[in-house]
């Protein structure tokens, strides 16, 4: 049985020694290890079955720390650093070469963030390295956003789990990254699209093949198959299975209540994405339905997000 608790010193012990230790953030449990130890790193991919081509994103506690493992950090990185850090963004640079190729799948480049999480935050203050720590899940599976669900992916390999509640936003962070005189967000996360340019001013969203953390076409998915789409009409369509459905802000007439989740009875986008995760978690672990079934949010602010989360992880037809 993996071990549970929030003793920063113990956690502490386990990473000097290159053991792994999931951590919890504002946005989703990472499984963190030595970002300069490229043996504790290689720990992370095989536990994950991660591809080896899928950077990880490191994580330190102020942008003095970041400065000693990058090259230069632009203006705008500042800018962005100042409003949005600590918090869920991961900003990319070009990378120092004490950060293992290994960390940054051979990229040039290495994402950095600061976590807005009080326990994570007192860790990373404790440590000469900064952590390296994709999601504590299995490779393209649910990102998990409590402890019981990284318990849901292992049972072995990780030497602790540092308790920090559930996490307040439930969805990955914003990167971005820079390109000569361009700001580029590679992938939508808990920072809305609208704040950053807020901040900054207008900023592309990236579209095209470039390999970044969360880039592979199916990424996020429960292990039931997820459809996205007009409820009613996927009902008619899979009314031959039993069905789950993901409920943005009330229930449907179609099935029992009993097999549905509703996101936010609220109608809060920001509540609905804390809960997309473990309502997709719950759904995987249900023994009464078959499939999934929900519907896009308006394409704004975390439903821009969502929107994202749901075509990475559903079927495809």
């Amino acid at each position: 049985m993996i071990k549970i608790g929030s003793d920063i010193k113990y956690a502490k012990i386990q990473l000097d020694d290159g053991g792994l230790v999931a951590i919890p953030t504002e946005t989703v449990y990472g499984l963190g290890g030595n970002a300069l130890n490229s043996k504790t790193i290689e720990k992370i991919f095989t536990l994950k079955n991660r591809p080896n081509n899928d950077p990880l994103i490191c994580h330190t506690y102020s942008i003095d720390q970041v400065e000693k493992y990058v090259k230069n950090i632009p203006k705008t990185a500042y800018k962005l650093a100042e409003e949005f850090w600590p918090g869920p963004l991961t900003l990319i640079f070009e990378k120092e070469n004490i950060i293992p190729d290994i960390t940054t799948a051979n990229l040039s480049t290495v994402g950095f963030r600061i976590p807005k999480k009080k326990i994570t935050l007192d860790l990373l203050m404790n440590l000469e390295y900064p952590i390296a720590a994709p999601s504590a899940n299995k490779f393209g599976y649910i990102s998990p956003t409590k402890t019981d669900h990284i318990l849901n992916n292992f049972n072995s390999g990780i030497n602790y789990i540092l308790d920090g509640g559930n996490c307040e936003l439930g969805i990955e962070s914003t990167i971005i990254g820079f390109k000569k005189d361009k700001t580029i967000i590679y992938r939508l996360g808990s920072l809305i699209y609208e704040d950053i340019m807020q901040c900054i001013g207008e900023i592309k969203i990236y579209s095209d093949s470039e390999v970044y953390p969360g880039s592979f076409i199916n990424h996020y998915a429960p292990d039931k198959k997820l459809y996205v789409g007009d409820i009613e009409t996927l009902y008619h369509k899979f009314k031959d299975k039993r069905i789950g459905i993901l409920c943005y802000d009330r229930y449907y007439d179609y099935i029992s209540e009993e097999n549905q989740i509703i996101l936010s009875k609220k109608s809060s986008l920001n509540e609905a994405s804390r809960n997309l995760y473990s309502s997709l978690y719950k759904f995987d672990n249900m023994k009464s339905i078959d499939i999934i079934i929900t519907s896009f949010f308006i394409d704004k602010m975390m439903g821009k997000t969502m929107n994202n989360r749901l075509n990475k992880s559903s079927e495809k037809e």
